[in-house]
Formats: C-alpha cells, structure tokens, sequence
C-alpha cells in the first residue's frame, strides 16, 4: 500500500474516531457535540449568516440608525444569542425570490428568514428545504387605490394585477380567479420593487402579496391613506424559517430557539424579569432556563441557551410588539398569531 493511501486511511479513521467520541471542537463550553455540521461551522466562523429581504418594514428592513430590525431579524439574532450569547453575531445578506432558496441550499447562508411560505413542493421535491416553526400566520391579499371603485375581488376583471415572480402569490391569485370565473392579467416582476412601482404609477389597478407585506409596504408610499387592502384573504400563507436539507441537527437547534420564544410567553417570562426567573422553585422554569437538566446539551449548546435568548432578544410576544404591533406604524392585530391559550395558533412543546 502506498504512503499516499497510507495517510488518507489515516485520515479517514481519525476524522471517525472523533465523530463517534463526540468531539467538542467548536462546540461551546459545558455542552456536547450532536453531530451537526453546519452548526460546528458557525461556531468556527463566529456568526451565523442569515437570508433576509432587507425591504420589508416590520419583518427585515434597515432602520434609521443604519441596523437591521424586524421579525425576521430577529429570530436570527435569537440564533446568534443562543449560540454566541449575543444577538449581534449575525450577517445579514438580502436575497430576493428567486434566488433565496438556492441562497440556503447551497449554504450560502446558514439560515433563511425571508417571509417564506411554508408549502408541500418547498418542503420536498427539487426545493427540498427543511422548515422551522411557523412564525407568522399569513394570507395573501389584493390592494388597490381607492379612487379605483374597486372593492372586491369581481372589481377585477379584465384588470392588471402586478406581483413578484418566484413566489406562491402566482398561483393562489390564479387558482381563486379561476374558481370565480374572473379574467384578469396578471404582471410578474422580479424585482419587488418594480412590481410596487408599477402599480403606484398606475399600470397596474392592484397589487398583490402576504397581507402583511402589503400594509408593510403601503406603509412605505408616498399617501398610504389613498390605498385600500380588499377585505377577503385568498390563501393560507404560515410564514416560516428554513434551513437547508441534510442536517437534521442543526434544524432541530433552529426549531428549540424557536420554540423558546413562544414558550417563554406561555410561561410569563419577559426580557425584563427573567434574570429573577432564574431563582424559581417551579421545576419547568428552571429546566426552560437551564439551571436544572441538561436541554441544551442535546442540542449542543449551553443549558442556558433559553436564559441568553430572552436576555437579549426576548420572547414571542414582545418580538411581534417591538416589531408589528399597536406602537408600531404597522400596528398589525395578532390575530392568528396569539399564543393557542389565547385563541391564536402559536405554541410551543414542552421542554422535557
């Protein structure tokens, strides 16, 4: 056998050797490795790298001070917290459409927080992404000018519809129309900000989005008050996180980040009191935050993973207010978004 193979056996067997001993290289103090790849990578690299749009107030834009705030910012920063202990271990790229999915399936970034809908050909086939916990329930809605007359969705026939290619907006718009018998036209842009141009100059009598993209980017018009969000919702849109395929750990670390957020509002844990939660008598509390048990090092981070998220980033409830809710101009109605014990659809199993 030559000395050439002789070293790559070598190789080889070490490289098995400290995968079956559960190597610590690049994990966190105090923690076990769980054999996630991608999330050995981010600890090396110190940061996480996350996909965003960068244009949507509320979820992911560039605020005044020059950093970037919103919803889907922060579940990353929630990530960096959990891993780095601060929120700011992040690089945020901006990513449209198109190019989004094939952004994290070739690990261009490690995570992608984009206002995604969460659907069946996006979680298999040629997309193939592996999904986190919903993080905001959505639908898709029509918005036109109001000195248009139109006022429903049979206001629109033989009308111009602008919207942005590579999203499920296509066919929802198309499958309701059909089913009404309504003609229409329908203009895709790949640039969203063309397709909200367009319609502002008038080419378009409607434009069409996620509800929330809609009052986000009206927001953003020159006169918001001349435009109208017709009534009726004409799709189901969970908006959710996503990672690439092939490493189930490191989406099971992304989906507990998450559902910490969420648990932590069930559980009455806030930014502002949880350093005095960390001295409850309650056996799930201290379990949740890590001073009891060993949660985090399942997944290969700190047993105070939970502690680090709410310290710097807080949970669900006051993620959605600092970023949608009444003080924002935004002022979206949680709605579908209320924890379960609210009437709502959020909700967390339990750490156990």
């Amino acid at each position: 056998m030559g000395k050439k193979r002789l070293l790559k056996l070598a190789s080889l067997c070490l490289a098995i050797a400290a995968t079956a001993c559960g190597g610590t290289s690049g994990q966190p103090n105090g923690t076990v490795a769980t054999g996630s790849q991608k999330l050995a990578q981010i600890q090396n690299q110190g940061q996480i790298v996350c996909g965003v749009s960068g244009e949507l107030p509320g979820f992911s834009f560039v605020d005044a001070t020059g950093k970037y705030a919103g919803l889907d910012v922060d579940i990353c920063r929630a990530i960096a917290a959990a891993i780095f202990d601060d929120p700011d271990a992040v690089e945020f790229r901006n990513l449209n459409a198109k190019e989004r999915f094939t952004a994290v399936k070739s690990g261009e970034v490690d995570i992608l927080s984009r206002n995604t809908t969460w659907t069946l050909s996006r979680d298999t086939g040629a997309v193939g992404l592996q999904f986190a916990p919903v993080v905001f329930y959505d639908g898709q809605g029509i918005m036109v000018q109001k000195n248009s007359g139109i006022t429903n969705l049979a206001g629109l026939k033989d009308k111009a519809i602008c919207t942005q290619t590579g999203t499920t907006n296509e066919q929802n718009v198309a499958d309701r129309m059909a089913s009404l018998g309504i003609n229409y036209q329908l203009v895709v842009f790949e640039d969203i900000n063309v397709a909200y141009a367009t319609y502002l100059q008038g080419r378009c009598q409607a434009v069409t989005s996620d509800r929330s993209q809609l009052v986000s980017r009206r927001s953003r018009f020159p006169n918001p008050e001349q435009h109208l969000i017709l009534e009726e919702t004409i799709s189901k849109e969970p908006l959710a996180p996503a990672v690439g395929p092939g490493d189930p750990n490191w989406s099971d670390v992304v989906n507990w980040i998450i559902y910490t957020t969420i648990y932590a509002e069930e559980l009455g844990i806030t930014s502002e009191n949880v350093e005095e939660m960390v001295n409850s008598s309650n056996p799930e509390i201290t379990r949740f935050l890590g001073t009891e048990g060993n949660l985090g090092q399942e997944l290969g981070l700190t047993n105070d993973f939970a502690l680090r998220v709410i310290r710097h980033v807080g949970n669900y409830g006051e993620i959605y207010n600092r970023n949608l809710g009444p003080e924002t101009p935004l002022n979206l109605e949680r709605g579908l978004n209320r924890l379960s014990t609210q009437g709502g659809l959020m909700y967390s199993p339990p750490f156990r």
